[in-house]
């Protein structure tokens, strides 16, 4: 993982739009219905090469592949791994799960979800070997065409896996989460060995608790968080600390989120995952405060540990304005130090493929805030 001694650099946490013809095929693909092959690995490899050279363009430093060959992050393992099938429907999230016709109006404006939620029925095992390889050529050949500062991809974390796709087989969680680290730990390391920076997605640590594990009280919730973490660090053994990062949230959709578990309930837990670097909400009304709780917690966080802080949303189409996303850099560079800071985004701008309630080109606005407001930052954190 590349860091800076003389400026703040920008990243954001994966998922980038993804344009309606990709978006379809994904989905034909993820329902099972007859879809083009070559179209979908045609558009992936192009569509890779657009979007990693269109982040660099506006000043990105650490990019991703946008998440182009994925349908969702945390179903796109169905095609990868056998174990799973049925249809999981989801209960509503507790925090609006009051609301039916809040609901109804934002699925409206978001478009139903349609990626296909299942339970684990059997072993699970990978049953595509060659997926993750693709994803990764296509992204070597990105970056050597464009040439960012750094790079990196994500995927799912077992925690989080487990919480789209419950267990119907396994005969408890950890053994549920300790299979799927095994047929998961092929995927990491071929992202490793490529010299990407490996991002783990681990909402399964803070959203998970008004969502997939909604139905457990808060202790039993954190003793499985605990559970995640232990299983997912033996599952990256292998992956040096500094060639990962972990990202949690509390869920990339705009709602009263007052079932959010604090982050300094959870905070304890992250800080003992391998990864280097921690990628957690910052910005949005909910969770913007919590930058006091990280400086509470600073004699806790170890030395060697990287933030990076949401300093935009990725809820809403407003445009944050440079100043405040410098101001928000400098609240968590006062607390662990200018060098230990990233500036990034609270969530992805394409977490599902074809659902999404900001405009695209808007979010790419975003993102040249997000530049601006890092390169303000740098000179009042590196005056001349």
């Amino acid at each position: 993982m590349k860091l800076s001694t003389d400026r703040i650099l920008t990243t954001h946490v994966g998922s980038l739009p993804r344009s309606v013809g990709l978006s379809q095929l994904l989905l034909q693909k993820d329902h099972g219905d007859a879809y083009d092959r070559a179209a979908l690995d045609r558009a992936a490899r192009e569509e890779t090469a657009a979007i990693v050279k269109r982040q660099v363009a506006i000043g990105i430093d650490i990019v991703s592949d946008g998440e182009t060959g994925k349908v969702g992050y945390a179903t796109y393992i169905h095609d990868r791994l056998s174990g799973f099938s049925g249809s999981n429907v989801a209960k509503p999230n507790l925090d609006v799960a009051p609301y039916p016709e809040f609901r109804r109006r934002m699925a409206l404006m978001t478009g139903t979800p349609a990626f296909t939620r299942m339970f684990c029925t059997s072993p699970v095992t990978v049953k595509d070997h060659a997926a993750v390889k693709n994803d990764v050529a296509n992204f070597v050949a990105a970056i050597e065409a464009a040439k960012p500062v750094d790079a990196f991809m994500t995927a799912a974390s077992p925690g989080v896996i487990s919480s789209f796709q419950p267990n119907r087989f396994y005969p408890s969680h950890r053994a549920y989460i300790e299979a799927v680290g095994a047929a998961m730990q092929e995927e990491y390391e071929t992202i490793a060995q490529a010299g990407i920076v490996l991002q783990l997605d681990s909402p399964d640590l803070a959203m998970s608790r008004h969502t997939g594990f909604q139905d457990l009280t808060e202790a039993e919730f954190l003793g499985r968080a605990e559970e995640q973490i232990e299983v997912l660090n033996h599952t990256v053994r292998n992956i040096p600390a500094e060639q990962m990062r972990i990202h949690l949230c509390w869920g990339n959709y705009e709602g009263p989120h007052d079932h959010d578990i604090a982050i300094g309930k959870v905070l304890p837990i992250v800080l003992k995952a391998k990864p280097q670097a921690i990628s957690f909400e910052a910005s949005n009304p909910r969770h913007g405060h919590e930058w006091a709780v990280w400086s509470e917690a600073k004699s806790r966080i170890p030395g060697d540990k990287v933030l990076i802080p949401g300093v935009i949303d990725s809820c809403t189409n407003y445009v944050e304005h440079p100043e405040l996303v410098a101001q928000r850099i400098g609240q968590f560079a006062d607390i662990v130090g200018r060098e230990r800071v990233l500036a990034g985004v609270d969530c992805g701008f394409g977490t599902f493929a074809g659902i999404s309630k900001i405009d695209p080109e808007i979010a790419f606005k975003k993102l040249g805030a997000l530049v601006e407001g890092a390169a303000l930052a740098s000179k009042r954190l590196w005056p001349r």
